[in-house]
């Protein structure tokens, strides 16, 4: 359902404006001489749900990670000349054309390969299943080998649009290699060098044709069904022992071992007088090696997991530093846009020295996620369970909070009295007027009369965050600034 998107009859979608809501911000934005169609777009960029995910696949050592780093248009995924070295991060954001979509970077598909092994073919089977197109990689200069031709067959069977990059075609003289891929049967093949860049923009226009528009957003009661919660956390943080202490049964393997859990498991759970639908998900370990392929396929389920759910109940082992992995997780929630409580478990077995130091670690190392709920637990003991429920609700409710459009220029236009933006270089930009274009999370658009300092888009998310609450939940907030207008204008 999409009952909070309206249209102006001209086919375009203005987010959660009501109509009234919108015509009066339009003639806003024209009075301060903002060009409509930006600010349409402005509305539409903000206001969209989740992006259109690409997954990149192939067999090892096929460019996949150079190609990634190609299209998102900087070094982040690991690459190195040796196959089977993506094993840690598997999404990023993309641009091509105006449009923005995920790229999920995977390890090497083998066919036939036994034991953990198995899981990084495995993680590429699922990448394909929950994407909306596959960039298919073979490496030109080789040919088309059995194990790519088995990677047809599960493309195939998955049924999703396909590209087909032909790569490591440096020249002229390898685009006869390329061609030779025809045989594959999955259509054209786009010849591309994506170490150089050769060829990558035909194949992102083929891409884009692919890949459908990004949808509105789709969470929640909209649905119908019980809210999705994600347990995410380090591995043997106690995720499957809090599942089990909320379900009040034995419902998941429980381990000593670190990483017993591959796979989310999704349980209904009646807690607090609702029913909730829990998803246990697998540790992610820090650095995941090759022998360790069904940790980074567990790494890939769990960034699936927080994908789907609604609100993250990331679990943090108290009685042990917050390390960078703890950090990289809230990073992933955050980055998801998913309402967030922080559950620090294992609290009964502290004392107080060590209780005088976690709250400094917090202060320092979780000041990211200041806003979250905090809940003190024992997955073991059952102590404070039902402060659990309460802290969830509290998330949820600043996830969905939206603040009227009159309502918020009345608050932008008191802080900018109270506290201007710093001149910089004999100027000083000013907040013009905004609007929040956009719920789960709440997703803010300003329109403004020069650059403003992240410092100062900060003091804006804490005052919004004092205003108007947004417990539990991420805030997004874009700039547009206004172009130079003539002296006749």
């Amino acid at each position: 359902m999409n009952d909070q998107i309206h249209s102006d009859g001209s086919g375009h979608e203005h987010g959660e404006l009501g109509d009234a809501e919108y015509a009066e911000f339009m003639e806003l934005a024209a009075q301060e001489g903002f060009d409509p169609e930006e600010v349409e777009g402005a509305l539409d960029e903000a206001g969209h749900g989740p992006l259109p995910v690409l997954a990149v696949v192939g067999r090892p050592n096929v460019g996949k990670s150079t190609l990634v780093n190609r299209i998102i248009g900087r070094r982040e995924a690991v690459v190195q000349d040796k196959p089977g070295v993506t094993r840690d991060r598997v999404s990023y954001e993309a641009e091509w054309a105006g449009r923005r979509f995920k790229v999920v970077d995977t390890g090497g598909w083998e066919q036939d390969v036994l034991g953990l092994d198995a899981s990084v073919a495995a993680q590429a089977e699922y990448a394909i299943e929950t994407a909306d197109a596959v960039v298919f990689v073979v490496d030109s200069t080789v040919g088309a080998t059995d194990t790519d031709e088995a990677v047809v067959k599960l493309l195939r069977r998955a049924g999703k649009p396909v590209v087909l990059c032909a790569n490591k075609v440096d020249g002229q003289s390898g685009e006869a290699d390329a061609t030779a891929l025809w045989s594959l049967g999955l259509g054209e093949p786009y010849p591309v060098s994506s170490l150089h860049g050769r060829g990558t923009g035909d194949m992102l226009d083929a891409v884009l044709e692919a890949l459908p528009d990004a949808p509105a957003q789709k969470f929640g009661t909209a649905l119908g069904g019980p809210r999705r919660i994600a347990l995410i956390g380090r591995p043997n943080v106690g995720k499957s022992s809090l599942l089990n202490k909320v379900a009040g049964e034995d419902r998941v393997v429980v381990n000593e071992q670190a990483g017993t859990t591959r796979d989310p498991v999704d349980e209904l759970i009646k807690l607090g007088g609702i029913t909730w639908k829990f998803i246990d998900t697998a540790g992610i370990r820090r650095r995941v090696h090759l022998q360790e392929g069904a940790d980074y396929y567990a790494s890939l389920r769990t960034a699936a997991a927080v994908e789907k759910a609604e609100v993250a109940v990331i679990l943090i082992d108290s009685s042990e530093s917050i390390s960078v992995q703890d950090q990289r997780i809230i990073t992933m929630a955050v980055d998801a846009g998913r309402a967030i409580v922080v559950a620090f478990n294992k609290w009964d077995t502290l004392d107080e020295e060590r209780r005088y130091y976690l709250e400094r670690e917090i202060e320092t190392e979780l000041a990211q996620i200041a806003w979250a709920p905090r809940v003190n637990v024992s997955a073991l003991t059952g102590r404070h369970m039902e402060k659990l429920v309460p802290a969830i609700e509290t998330a949820i409710e600043g996830w969905e909070t939206r603040v009227p459009t009159g309502r918020l220029n009345a608050f932008l236009g008191e802080i900018v009295a109270a506290h201007p933006h710093p001149i910089r270089g004999g100027k000083q930009p000013r907040i013009l007027f905004g609007t929040q274009a956009g719920t789960k999370p709440p997703r803010f658009v300003l329109f403004a009369s020069g650059f403003l300092e992240h410092g100062y888009r900060r003091f804006v998310e804490r005052r919004l965050r004092e205003e108007f609450g947004f417990e539990g939940t991420p805030i997004h907030i874009s700039v547009r600034v206004r172009e130079k207008r003539g002296r006749n204008k």
